[in-house]
């Protein structure tokens, strides 16, 4: 070939790489984030249907944003807690130790109390109602310095910092402006969706399972009012209390813990200041009541035995003591020792296997 050719050819070959090198290098396009409003799909089986608030409809994103921040660390002082340190869900949503250690090291004064079946909750939060709505309650321990003794202002400046949550907000919201406000509504509803309805009392109370003879006389039990002129007749009279399909009154009750010169913990009284409220607290569901130990508002009970000792033969009378519970403290229940044990196996079929490992409801991360 021709020299001249061969170097002619060489020359376009080197003019376009040089085009070719000078060319600008284009990013591929960056991802558009879109509010997306698709309503979350609410499960719950039998229970009746809950009154959900009308200013926060549950959606699939912001039901999930909100269990990012149910999960998420950052919203305590030192990055070391989130909600969920002492709300598991293995445990029912609820903490086993007495009282909660928070970041600085420091006891709570009550025990953590499970947030299931929220949905169904219609008379304020916290074991003295001090929160109105479960918004209100969502950011409390956030601020709380014997819990995650965080700013609120820290606490959106960490997050703006994460381009996961700005684009996860926008998502729920439309924009990525990250509010205090807004983080209490997307709490709020994924609390909401936090829904047990399939334990082995559903599955009977439906027709697919069976009670054991002993689960079957606990269940009688539990329904059966007090009865001090036929003892043999008398029941535990648990559904006075823990009555319904979500086993709970939405009351606040003195349940006889203490006579009135050993109140320590004043209760509902702190919040209505209404002597009658003295030592008064939240009435709480008895669902996945076998994982939720120790039980009361100040965990004084370990076990299911001692809750039902404390019913048969250790109530204290005072002047807010409920009155059903009054006219048993003479007497106390006439539980046998079957009795109690069969009480605590129908207790157990509150449990809902499926709920504790329920993918919604786990840690995102």
């Amino acid at each position: 070939m021709n020299k001249y050719i061969v170097l002619l050819i060489l020359g376009v070959i080197v003019s376009l790489t040089i085009s070719c090198s000078d060319d600008p290098v284009i990013d591929p396009p960056m991802e558009e984030i879109l509010q997306d409003t698709t309503l979350y799909n609410f499960s719950y089986g039998a229970l009746p249907s809950p009154t959900l608030p009308d200013d926060n409809i549950l959606t699939e994103q912001g039901v999930e944003l909100g269990r990012m921040l149910f999960y998420e660390k950052l919203l305590s002082k030192d990055g070391s807690q989130s909600c969920a340190s002492c709300h598991r869900q293995e445990h029912g949503f609820s903490d086993t130790t007495r009282f909660s250690i928070g970041v600085e090291g420091l006891s709570g004064k009550r025990q953590a109390m499970s947030v299931l079946n929220l949905a169904w909750n219609s008379n304020e939060f916290f074991w003295d109602g001090r929160a109105h709505l479960l918004r209100d309650q969502a950011i409390l321990p956030i601020q709380d310095e014997l819990e995650m003794d965080e700013t609120l202002e820290n606490v959106i400046s960490k997050l703006n910092n994460e381009k996961m949550y700005r684009d996860q907000f926008t998502r729920v919201f439309g924009d990525d402006d990250i509010t205090v406000d807004k983080m209490a509504l997307v709490m709020e509803q994924f609390m909401l969706s936090i829904v047990t309805y399939d334990s082995k009392y559903d599955q009977w109370a439906a027709g697919t399972a069976e009670l054991t003879e002993s689960e079957e006389r606990g269940r009688l039990l539990y329904e059966t009012e007090y009865n001090p002129f036929f003892p043999e007749f008398s029941g535990a009279d648990c559904a006075h209390c823990h009555g319904g399909a979500n086993f709970e009154n939405d009351q606040y009750m003195n349940n006889g813990l203490d006579g009135e010169t050993d109140f320590v913990d004043m209760g509902r009284e702190e919040v209505t200041g209404d002597p009658m409220d003295r030592a008064r607290f939240k009435v709480p569901t008895l669902r996945n009541i076998e994982l939720t130990a120790p039980y009361m508002h100040d965990g004084r009970f370990q076990t299911l035995e001692e809750v039902i000792d404390h019913y048969n033969e250790g109530i204290h009378p005072s002047p807010s003591l409920d009155q059903a519970l009054l006219a048993t403290s003479e007497t106390g229940l006439f539980l046998t020792a079957e009795d109690k044990m069969d009480l605590i196996n129908f207790l157990k079929t509150l449990t809902d296997q499926s709920f504790l490992s329920e993918e919604r409801y786990s840690d995102p991360f």
